[in-house]
Order: C-alpha cells, then sequence, then structure tokens
C-alpha cells in the first residue's frame, strides 16, 4: 500500500500511540514529516526546518548521508539478518573493535543491544552478574541519581530520577536502589559556561550513601556525564572525578550513561574522554548509527568480562541479550556512520563549534522569561519561567512557533534543549538562536 504524503489530510491518526506525547493534543495538531536532508526536516506541507537536536540526539551527521544509505542498500541485499545467538558475523566482529578502539583505555569489550534502554539495563545486569560472579553476591544495590534518565526498562527507570517517568511504576521497580542528588543549583551556577565551579563536593554524597547501606551492598553507581534528557545539566569541577576515587574505594562499578554523550557530541569520542575520568562501563546508542537503524552496546573493561568466563567451556556465561544483538544492518550503518565521522572530522568540527554555540546561545540570557542557559560540547539547556499556574505551556509555544520559524526544537518542560548536528555551519547555527530569540519574544 503506497501512501500519498501530499495528502496528509488522508492519513487515520488514531490508531498510533504516540510515546513521550500528549496523545489527545497531538491529534488535533499534527506535526507531520515527509522527508529530512542534511540539517533540515521537510513538513508534510514543503516547510523545511533546522534539526535544532540532531533528530533526539542521535543524528549528529545530519540525515541522509549518501554513504550511510549506500552502506544501508548494500547490507540489505547482501546479509539482511543474522542470529545472534551461537552465530555471528564479520561486519559485526568488526564494528566491536573498532568501538573499543575509540574508547577509554581497557574498555575493550562490548555487548550489542538494541537501544539506550536495554544498554542500561543490560549494564545494570552485568554489574548484578559480575560481583555474584567473584563471591560478593550480597552487593545488590544499585546507585542512581535525581533528574537522572537512564530509559524506559524497569531497571533504568528504578535508577533514573525523574519523577514522571517513575510514579506510575513505582510497584514494579527495583528494590535497594537509591538516588545521589543532582547537581544543580541555579542560585550558584546560572549562566554558567562549561563546568560550573560549585557543586563538586556533591560527590561526596556517595559516602553518605556507603555509610547507610554498607559498601559490601552496593553495586554500582550510574550517572550520566552530562544530563541530558532532564535539561542539559553539566557536571562540577571535580565531581566525576570524586565519583571515580570514591568508587575506586570500596570497589563499586562505575558506569556512565553515554547514550547521548557517546560518539562526538562532547567534541571527544566519549564524554569519558573529554572529562578525563575512565569508568568501568560506558552505555551507548543513538549516534553509533546516526538514528538510521536502532543498535545500543555497553563498552566495559576487560576484567569484568573475564569474571563471567568459568565453567565449562560449553556453558552459557551469561544469560541475557536480544534477536538483534549486534545485527548486520545496524553494524552496517554503524561501520558508515564511524566512517563518515572520522574521515570528514566531525568530531573536531563538533569541538570547533562548541564555542560559537556557547556564544550564541549565552546571547539569550536577557530574553524576556529566560531564567538559565548551560553549555557543553555540542549541546545547551535554556531554562524558562512558566506561565503562572500553566507548568510547560511557555516551552509548548516557543515549540509551536519555532516550526513558524523554520526550527523544530525539543523542550522538557520549560527548558529547550540545543544540539544541533556536527555539519552545521556557524551561520546555520546563528539562525537558529536568532530563529528562537524571535520566538521567545514572541510567546512572553
Amino acid at each position: 500500500m503506497m501512501i500519498d504524503q501530499a495528502q496528509p489530510t488522508s492519513l487515520n491518526l488514531e490508531p498510533y500511540w504516540l510515546p513521550f506525547t500528549p496523545n489527545r493534543y497531538f491529534k488535533k495538531h499534527p506535526k507531520l514529516v515527509a522527508s529530512a536532508k542534511g540539517a533540515y526536516y521537510r513538513t508534510l506541507d514543503g516547510r523545511d526546518l533546522f534539526d535544532c537536536l540532531s533528530g533526539m540526539w542521535c543524528c549528529p551527521l545530519g540525515h541522509a548521508h549518501p554513504k550511510i544509505v549506500e552502506a544501508l542498500t548494500r547490507q540489505a541485499e547482501t546479509l539482511d539478518y543474522c542470529p545472534a545467538f551461537q552465530v555471528s558475523n564479520p561486519l559485526t566482529l568488526r564494528l566491536a573493535e573498532r568501538i573499543a578502539a575509540l574508547a577509554p583505555p581497557m574498555l575493550d569489550h562490548v555487548f550489542f543491544t538494541n537501544s539506550g534502554s536495554d544498554s542500561v539495563d543490560t549494564a545494570l545486569k552485568i554489574a548484578i552478574g559480575y560481583h555474584r560472579a567473584n563471591g560478593a553476591g550480597n552487593r545488590f544495590r544499585l546507585i542512581g541519581r535525581e533528574r537522572g534518565y537512564h530509559g524506559v526498562g524497569f531497571g533504568g527507570i528504578s535508577v533514573g530520577g525523574m519523577v514522571a517517568n517513575r510514579k506510575m511504576f513505582a510497584p514494579l521497580m527495583l528494590h535497594g536502589v537509591d538516588h545521589l542528588p543532582h547537581t544543580y543549583e541555579r542560585s550558584r551556577m546560572a549562566f554558567s559556561r562549561g563546568q560550573p565551579v560549585w557543586g563538586g563536593h556533591l560527590a561526596d554524597e556517595l559516602e553518605r550513601l556507603v555509610g547507610l547501606h554498607d559498601a559490601s551492598t552496593i553495586a554500582a553507581v550510574i550517572v550520566e556525564p552530562v544530563q541530558g534528557s532532564t535539561g542539559v545539566i553539566v557536571p562540577p569541577v571535580g565531581y566525576l572525578e570524586r565519583l571515580r576515587e570514591i568508587c575506586t574505594r570500596y570497589d563499586i562499578l562505575l558506569i556512565f550513561d553515554e547514550v547521548i554523550t557517546g560518539f562526538g557530541r562532547m567534541g571527544a569520542n566519549f564524554a569519558a574522554e573529554r572529562f578525563g575520568v575512565v569508568p568501568d562501563m560506558i552505555t551507548f546508542a543513538k549516534g553509533i548509527t546516526n538514528g538510521v537503524v536502532p543498535m545500543g552496546g555497553v563498552l566495559l573493561r576487560k576484567q569484568i568480562y573475564q569474571t563471567f568466563m568459568s565453567g565449562p567451556d560449553s556453558a552459557i556465561e551469561f544469560c541475557h541479550g536480544y534477536t538483534y544483538s549486534g545485527h548486520p544492518m545496524a553494524a552496517a550503518v554503524g561501520h558508515a556512520t564511524l566512517d563518515v565521522m572520522l574521515d570528514e572530522g566531525l568530531i573536531q568540527r563538533a569541538r570547533e563549534l562548541e564555542p560559537f554555540l556557547e556564544q550564541a546561545v549565552h546571547s539569550l540570557k536577557d530574553e524576556p522569561g529566560v531564567l538559565d542557559i548551560r553549555n557543553i560540547g555540542l549541546a545547551a539547556g535554556i531554562d524558562l519561567a512558566p506561565f503562572t499556574g500553566q507548568p510547560g505551556q511557555r516551552a509548548l509555544r516557543i515549540f509551536e512557533r519555532g516550526i513558524e520559524e523554520g526550527l523544530l526544537l525539543r523542550f522538557t518542560g520549560d527548558t529547550i534543549a540545543l544540539g544541533p548536528p556536527f555539519i552545521s555551519t556557524t551561520l546555520q547555527i546563528e539562525r537558529m538562536i536568532e530563529g528562537l530569540r524571535t520566538v521567545i519574544r514572541a510567546v512572553n
């Protein structure tokens, strides 16, 4: 059945339940995209929208890159699927090798998943299994962080710290989970550029949790190096280093959730490299395939992998995995994505664009309703004052008006997040900010 994309009124919106979307509002005010190319989407009615968040942080190379399109097409004709259990294929093996080569030192093994949510739940299972295999099965506690987002699996929402994502599912969450406080304090770090100087001491809250629960019960700590979904919260100077020190002292595994920050968003292969802190595991997804085919994974230390490698050679060491782990279509796109990133110098390009985005976005400081602006790498967050008694409405109206100005924005609550593609020009970023300025003034 062919759908005539020029006739949006013929589409039946009712059967589709959209994720993380106010469905009743959407179906009254649908936003329908027909195509994408480079740094732009095109709507069904022919308007070009600049992609202000690289899809959902997942399309740093823009859309329809010819090398990725070619790789996808060629692979579909060669090996469209390969079982993930007891069998593999050369593309997937080589991709694991390439990702490990890009990772920080000692993170040299890769377990493939389908998404960021899967990656987080996999990393948590690895952490629990590792301690059990090491004779420390009493280490069952997991420590997350307030305002953290780690996907939508039951493990991820348990260690996550966004109330709206947790409250409906509280009866099904993991037991033994606790949370560090978040690191954002507007009165002390408003309009910071890069890492705020205040707040490093908040990592010492992990010492308090160790004292409360005893280190012998704690398996892992998981944090986003930069908290993305809650509004680009940047770690204070010394914070991640201190977490690493405490985890090392008490034999607690440290997991960095780099689903957003991995593969160049921080102007480095991984945020761990940018901040000079090496965790025990890194979760990744999104940018590894430029959003074209779902794929995720966990990078881990060889020591963790080797701990599982016991018992008879014929025994399954880790009873976990997915039908689509290391999917050959995703692996082919992953190779093409890495080729483009490296051959075209796009990670370095992201680092070069960082100061330009910083200067541009902070020029919005005195615009109506702007409470705070934060940035690091090729990412920024803008907090807006909510309309009285109408939380989220200011950002929603900015989102709607942004489409009229040629911008596809992303908002959570009353926070606007920006993460333009690495292929963006300085002129495009300037136009994005000036368009946003116009919109902010219009909806005040």
